[in-house]
């Protein structure tokens, strides 16, 4: 079964809805907005880094505030536990059992805020999470529900008392994306508007956690041609060739660039997905999975050079193959 057109064009409605709403506080960031929703539509998990003020946390917010759902912000500091984001199991004197007390990590839409500043031990805590959309704590699995998202942001300039993501948490990252800082006209109506201190709480809830879930549901649907799935298979297989390219394009990579072409295209109004939606996803999906070596910095390569470079040597299918 496939989505009709007739679908795909409500689908487009809907989608452009929900980044209208957002952008009541986010202004002038149209395609970033449209980045994170297909984010939240592909079930993924996004990371954001960027320089201070350049409106993450609004972003995060905005989005949350956007579905009706339950969401929670747990800020990230080197003396966060574990069980401070999972929760915990306590015992009753006076019912004499355990019972586990939830955890922020038990919400629709989740901002870990700052979160390359909490250690290594405590940022591992999301891998199982953000991979199945469960807590094991004690030998019992708790389902945190769908839809679920992680929204994380991070600094990359504050390196003093950071702790680097490993690569195995990355990759669990659907989209890396960067905010940016507003053009001039945006800028203008910010100071226009300065009285107004929260943006985002201008934000009100437009669809349900259910319709969201309804949503992802419908992209799935969408065709994606044989040739258009091995046009990904041979970006992944190049992608580990490239020079100075220590790891390349995972398998779980090459997922998500599936997925979220799917979601893109249906928030296009289309059927199918086209070879250019991989272009256009390519810097999100894969700027964060692939890890250069040591000698890339010396020679000035950089992770965006060589995903140009990458799309250059794959020539994108022509042809149908069904």
């Amino acid at each position: 079964m496939t989505i009709s057109q007739q679908q795909a064009d409500w689908f487009k409605t809907a989608f452009d809805q929900l980044a209208d709403n957002i952008e009541k506080a986010v202004l002038g960031k149209r395609h970033t907005v449209r980045l994170v929703l297909t984010c939240l539509l592909s079930e993924g998990h996004l990371l954001v880094e960027d320089f201070p003020g350049t409106g993450k946390t609004m972003l995060a917010r905005a989005l949350a505030n956007t579905v009706q759902g339950s969401h929670a912000r747990i800020q990230f500091t080197p003396d966060l536990l574990p069980s401070d984001v999972t929760g915990v199991t306590v015992y009753d004197q006076h019912k004499g059992t355990f019972d586990f007390h939830r955890g922020p990590i038990f919400h629709t839409i989740v901002l870990a805020d700052e979160i390359n500043r909490a250690s290594p031990k405590t940022q591992s805590a999301l891998l199982e999470v953000m991979e199945e959309s469960r807590i094991t704590v004690d030998g019992v699995a708790h389902s945190v529900g769908r839809p679920f998202m992680v929204i994380a942001t991070q600094n990359p300039i504050e390196q003093a008392g950071t702790y680097r993501l490993p690569e195995a948490q990355l990759d669990r990252f659907l989209m890396k994306i960067s905010m940016g800082y507003p053009d001039r006209a945006a800028t203008v109506e910010l100071l226009v508007n300065a009285k107004v201190r929260d943006r985002a709480a201008l934000v009100e809830p437009v669809i349900t956690a259910e319709a969201v879930a309804q949503m992802s549901s419908l992209a799935d649907e969408v065709y994606v041609d044989p040739a258009v799935v091995g046009y990904v298979a041979e970006l992944a297989e190049e992608s580990r060739r490239q020079p100075h390219v220590k790891l390349g394009l995972s398998a779980r990579g090459c997922l998500a660039f599936i997925r979220v072409a799917k979601t893109w295209a249906a928030a296009d109004g289309r059927d199918c997905v086209v070879p250019d939606d991989i272009k256009e996803l390519a810097e999100p999906v894969l700027n964060h999975r692939m890890l250069l070596d040591a000698e890339a910095q010396f020679s000035g390569v950089t992770v965006d050079s060589v995903i140009g470079r990458l799309l250059d040597s794959v020539a994108p299918p022509t042809d149908r193959v069904a």
